[in-house]
């Protein structure tokens, strides 16, 4: 921008900020109900689930009402009761529990929430002395997952800002100026999370309430990674020139080149979720690049505006002077250990990392149901009770669907299986797991549905999903790299060691999940996402940094143009990493097994990047490649020693 359009920018900003605020008051569009929105494509569970969403109300679930601590007597009690409920009594052979199954309808997520209280309410009405009730089956599991995310959103958000908050007012050391980048981001997140559910269910494409989650840590920590570096290069023009207008033009241009640059490799890594078997992956994909690319208009277009119209004193009270020069004695102290020993530095960085790959060797994949929550809720806690009370039976029978369900019926019961027929060519199945269930019908045409089989889906998806998309996220990073740096060398290092990095990130963060916080294994979904938004949010510091670098080669030479761009950016890049890794960590608070594993794998990926690779790997990789670095563009060549 021009000294001329920075001037305008304030106005623009300030209208685009009011524009933001009336469509966050339209609010957002509701989550499908749909059941296949978490499934995989083209997986025999997906077939069941959508069979059974056509053939009947797409809005029924199944749900089932145990009934323990009963005695002989109160059987005829619980039985007036299932007639209440709408369904039969089944009593276990001791006589001290029976089950209902029931049939509930809603038509939406929400409004299934609302059916299981109301249904554990009348449930729980008029119990003999002794006997409790409680609700599971597949729609009580579902309405506790929704269940869970009730108000947690807004817990996150509030975690979330706080957290920008504190790093901010450590960063800048001010009162004041935190308050800036903080409301224009935290504008920005509130915009993309009323606006990104229209956007999918514009297109068709299915959520639920964990998107929200993700997309609101993006946004808060991609946004606030681009005011970071917007602020530091205003500061540093603001000790350049007396007028801050002419400052903010001449910190804008180079920023927002870097950002714009930053923002693009986010995308096109979140995109690639788009490849995935699962219709809630791909949305999230799609909502992400959605988020960054709305943190980056705030970012470029209205923090600017809104930075210029308090002028220099909103920096109190360190506000920059002219001839001001900045120290960066940190940064300038890692660069001269680079620069001395950096064959030493290289390998003693590589080593750390490598080291902390081994434990991805151990990560192990595949929660089951009651593994998923980090508080265990009733319909998890009934299902388990039920195991005990009915041993061949389970709260979330298989559902298999056959054209000829008496040679179904034969083929499982003949391998020992529990069966009931439910009428038409619908069988529940108890007593042996989804291969068990599916090898006993191999060769009769059935399909093994039900939620036992959509996480044994899910979690071969997830396989699949890894095997495609991890390398087209590298090769496609890679190819933006060699479009913004003009190069093969640095590309190539660059996505070497961001890959290395998650490695590590992935090996760490399986070892901290596992023996600090007592996860079993990891969801099938975590290596996933945290690789992709590792790979692409992690590459964005070194981007930072060679950005920098190449700048200052020109001038400098590429050995010394690194080390000064490490200094330089050094300070802003670690606080953007630290803050980064903060606000993902902030993911735990959110009741999901799977969201505090993404947070945890992340937070400790983008400090790996941020504290060895950016500030130690690249700069010693660049010591030693010197000008080849760049190859075949030359840009520091007339002045390389």
């Amino acid at each position: 921008m021009t000294e001329t359009l920075i001037r305008r920018a304030r106005w623009v900003a300030l209208a685009i900020c009011a524009l933001a605020a009336f469509l966050i008051s339209l609010g957002p569009a509701a989550a499908p109900n749909s059941p296949t929105a978490m499934l995989p494509d083209g997986f025999d569970s997906t077939t069941v689930a959508a069979a059974r969403a056509a053939s009947g109300d797409p809005g029924a679930g199944a749900a089932v009402v145990l009934y323990t601590g009963l005695a002989p007597k109160d059987l005829a009690l619980i039985k007036d009761k299932a007639a209440e409920l709408g369904g039969p009594m089944i009593p276990n052979e001791a006589g001290d529990a029976a089950i209902v199954p029931v049939t509930v309808e809603s038509e939406s997520l929400t409004d299934n929430v609302d059916v299981i209280g109301s249904l554990r309410e009348a449930a729980a009405v008029g119990l003999p002395e002794g006997a409790e009730s409680s609700v599971t089956g597949p729609a009580a599991i579902e309405a506790d997952l929704s269940a869970v995310f009730s108000g947690a959103n807004v817990t996150l958000l509030a975690v979330t800002a706080s957290i920008v908050a504190i790093l901010l007012v450590l960063t800048y050391r001010s009162p004041i100026l935190w308050i800036l980048p903080l409301l224009v981001i935290g504008l920005a997140d509130r915009l993309v999370a009323t606006t990104y559910t229209r956007v999918l269910d514009t297109f068709g494409m299915q959520f639920n309430e964990s998107t929200g989650g993700i997309l609101s840590v993006l946004v808060f920590g991609a946004g606030t990674n681009y005011a970071l570096l917007l602020i530091s290069r205003y500061r540093d023009e603001l000790t350049r020139t007396p007028d801050r207008f002419t400052a903010m033009a001449r910190a804008w241009r180079p920023t927002v080149a870097t950002i714009t640059a930053s923002a693009a490799t986010v995308v096109i890594g979140v995109a690639c979720l788009l490849l995935s078997h699962t219709p809630s992956t791909r949305a999230l994909g799609a909502a992400a690049a959605f988020g960054v690319a709305v943190a980056l208009f705030f970012g470029a277009v209205v923090l600017p505006g809104i930075l210029v119209i308090p002028g220099r004193w909103v920096f109190w009270p360190r506000r920059p002077q002219l001839g001001e020069e900045p120290t960066h004695r940190l940064f300038d102290s890692a660069g001269r250990l680079v620069a001395a020993r950096p064959v030493a530095v290289l390998a003693a960085s590589l080593g750390l990392l490598g080291a902390l790959s081994l434990g991805a060797l151990g990560i192990q994949t595949g929660l089951t149901q009651s593994d998923q929550f980090i508080d265990t809720p009733e319909s998890i806690s009934a299902a388990d009770d039920l195991a005990q009370a009915f041993p061949q039976k389970s709260a979330t029978p298989a559902i298999v669907v056959s054209d000829d369900p008496a040679r179904a019926t034969a083929a499982l019961e003949q391998a020992g299986l529990d069966v009931m027929s439910t009428g038409g060519t619908e069988l529940q199945v108890s007593g042996g797991d989804t291969e068990t269930i599916r090898a006993a019908l191999e060769g009769t045409g059935a399909k093994v549905g039900g939620l036992d089989a959509e996480l044994f889906d899910t979690e071969q998806a997830a396989e699949q999903d890894r095997a495609l998309i991890f390398p087209v996220v590298l090769l496609l990073i890679f190819g933006a790299l060699v479009v913004l740096l003009r190069s093969l060398v640095a590309p190539l290092i660059m996505t070497a060691s961001v890959l290395l990095t998650n490695v590590a990130a992935l090996g760490i963060g399986w070892w901290v999940s596992h023996h600090v916080f007592g996860f079993e294994r990891f969801d099938s979904a975590t290596p996933l996402y945290a690789f992709v938004f590792l790979v692409a949010l992690g590459i964005d510091y070194t981007i930072f940094l060679v950005t920098r670098a190449r700048e200052d080669a020109s001038e400098l030479g590429t050995r010394r143009g690194v080390l000064t761009a490490l200094s330089t950016t050094g300070g802003v890049i670690t606080s953007a990493g630290i803050l980064l890794a903060a606000v993902f960590a902030a993911l735990g608070v959110l009741p999901l097994v799977v969201l505090a594993q993404i947070g945890i794998v992340i937070c400790l990926g983008v400090l790996l990047d941020t504290l060895i690779v950016r500030s130690l790997v690249v700069p010693a990789v660049v010591q030693v490649l010197g000008e080849r670095f760049w190859w075949p563009s030359r840009p520091g060549a007339a002045r390389e020693d």
